[in-house]
């Protein structure tokens, strides 16, 4: 067995609307920082498995993605892997 180190993205979806992407945004302003535009808060998540292969770490990374840490309706996500 291989240790691998995934990490993973969890972004809302371009038309959701990021209310906590907005209120960043409209704080930005009033830091004087006004050209920082169009703030999308998301997760990240990093993790280590255990797998034969890279292929196979990649396929569970990409099971745990789309049954418990991304909200496919309303997320999107990406993800790397490593081998350690």
């Amino acid at each position: 067995m291989k240790t691998f180190q995934a990490e993973i993205d969890v972004m809302p979806k371009k038309e959701i609307l990021d209310p906590q992407g907005k209120a960043v945004t409209g704080s930005m302003k009033n830091l004087g920082l006004a050209e920082i535009q169009n703030i999308r808060i998301g997760k990240h998540i990093s993790l280590q498995i255990e797998a034969e292969s890279e292929q196979i770490a990649s396929e569970k990374v990409e099971q745990a993605c789309k049954s418990l840490l991304a909200n496919l309706i309303m997320e999107s996500y990406t993800f790397k892997i490593e081998q350690l």
